[in-house]
């Protein structure tokens, strides 16, 4: 770890306040965006004329994950190319042009199409805005840094929710996702004045004399030229095939696993919870709660997480808090009463939330610092095709008609990931090397990356 410059002030959450705020923002409008869908999908099944069915809508739910699968491979090259700023710009106007599209579709497929397109915009943002945030943040307070950001999702996930209870009801679904181009309207603007440009990313453009200056502006270290893998195809497969070497061997898959279970719960169940709680009896007001109330838990669950993997280890923690969503889920098959009901889904939202940003928290222990940016790629990547598959599985077990398997596949699929993470210190070589110590007291704070066409360039830690 490098020494920070002795003439750089100290660097506060004050003084990257304007940085941290607005990536808050564009997260927070990211959640609202991805639970609008959940929120008004009892409204969109009961519109008759609309030709929506169970199945039809696991199937568009899916295509909003499978388009933030194209975003987040896309993202990395386009960002080499155009800049993180440009980028968070371009997203948040697609995932507003998205919801447009769906408050106008005379039909389900043209509905999925702007649902296609708002998943395009979201698949890119996430990791842009996380990336942005562990660069910027104040020194070894990244990981709080992050936490706090993430609360942002949730929140937003709170907001769409009320929006759906306030205006589904009564003015019907298309004005709640016209209330989806919001962003557009209020964060592009803040974003084109007041967010900085990575100086990393300005550096490996050419622009050195800018890089320097948003530097010192924010008390960051000088820009170094990070060391790039071997360009080419050639490279790209080296960077992959090094994820296989005999100290990750089994690891790797194992975390793949892991993230894809994850995942397809995170989307799976902010999807279908209102329509599961609706066909096991509650009210269709309570039942929209229910997807409120989850990211309450979520909000908490990223505090609280992240300072318990820091005491006993990330792996650890993603271990119970899978397991205690399975127990979550298992529990919400009864027919319980309004109240215990609220009660489980908000302690489940806890566990569900953070289980799957603590398989991301892994990584750092188990790969050297020059395979992190290709493995939390590959984990990230894998990952979002249990975002495809939860919604879709969500659909299909809700067009059955019995909700006690939803919540029963849901319960499933958080034992695999459970398993998946549990397994991988056990696969791991008994050696340990200078990048997995500290897995037992929690992750080390991993170096901010820059997003790019090469897996990634690697700036210095501060």
């Amino acid at each position: 770890m490098t020494a920070p410059q002795s003439a750089s002030p100290e660097r506060t959450f004050r003084s990257v306040a304007p940085v941290i705020a607005l990536c808050w923002l564009v997260v927070f409008f990211d959640g609202m965006d991805v639970n609008i869908y959940g929120a008004v999908m009892p409204h969109l099944i009961d519109d008759k004329g609309f030709g929506f069915t169970a199945s039809t809508a696991g199937t568009i739910g899916s295509w909003t994950t499978f388009g933030m699968l194209i975003g987040a491979l896309g993202c990395g090259t386009l960002t080499d190319w155009l800049g993180r700023k440009p980028m968070v710009v371009g997203s948040v106007a697609l995932f507003s042009l998205g919801s447009a599209v769906c408050a106008l579709a005379p039909s389900a497929a043209v509905f999925g199409a702007g649902r296609f397109i708002a998943g395009l915009g979201l698949g890119g943002l996430m990791p842009i805005s996380l990336a942005i945030v562990a660069e910027f943040a104040p020194r070894r307070r990244a990981a709080l840094a992050t936490g706090l950001m993430m609360t942002s999702y949730h929140a937003g996930g709170m907001a769409a929710t009320g929006l759906g209870l306030a205006l589904g009801p009564d003015h019907g679904w298309r004005v709640v996702f016209w209330a989806g181009v919001i962003p557009a309207l209020v964060a592009i603007p803040l974003v084109v004045k007041w967010l900085p440009e990575s100086p990393g990313v300005l550096l490996n453009q050419g622009r050195a004399s800018e890089a320097e200056s948003v530097a010192a502006r924010f008390s960051l270290p000088s820009p170094a030229l990070a060391e790039a893998p071997e360009a080419g195809a050639k490279g790209r497969f080296s960077a992959v095939a090094s994820l296989f070497t005999p100290g990750q061997r089994l690891a790797t898959p194992l975390l793949w696993i892991a993230s894809f279970a994850g995942l397809l719960l995170v989307y799976g169940v902010s999807t279908w919870l209102p329509e599961l709680m609706r066909a096991s009896g509650y009210s269709l007001s309570s039942s929209v709660t229910f997807l409120m109330v989850i990211n309450a838990g979520g909000i908490v669950g990223m505090l609280v997480a992240g300072r318990a993997a820091d005491k006993f280890g990330a792996m650890r923690i993603s271990a119970i808090w899978f397991l205690l969503t399975a127990c979550g889920a298992f529990l919400l098959k009864a027919q319980l009463p309004l109240g215990v009901a609220y009660v489980i889904v908000f302690v489940t939202g806890i566990w569900l939330f953070s289980a799957q940003v603590m398989v991301y928290a892994s990584a750092p222990s188990v790969y050297t610092p020059a395979q992190r940016a290709t493995g939390l790629g590959w984990i990230t990547g894998v990952g979002r095709t249990g975002a495809v598959v939860g919604p879709w599985l969500g659909g299909a077990v809700v067009s059955g008609g019995n909700a006690s398997l939803g919540f029963t596949t849901f319960a499933v699929a958080a034992v695999l990931g459970a398993v998946a993470i549990s397994l991988v210190p056990l696969v791991r070589r008994s050696r340990r090397t200078p990048a997995a110590v500290g897995d037992s007291a929690g992750t080390e704070s991993p170096a901010p990356i820059v997003l790019g066409h090469n897996g990634g360039k690697i700036l210095p830690k501060h």
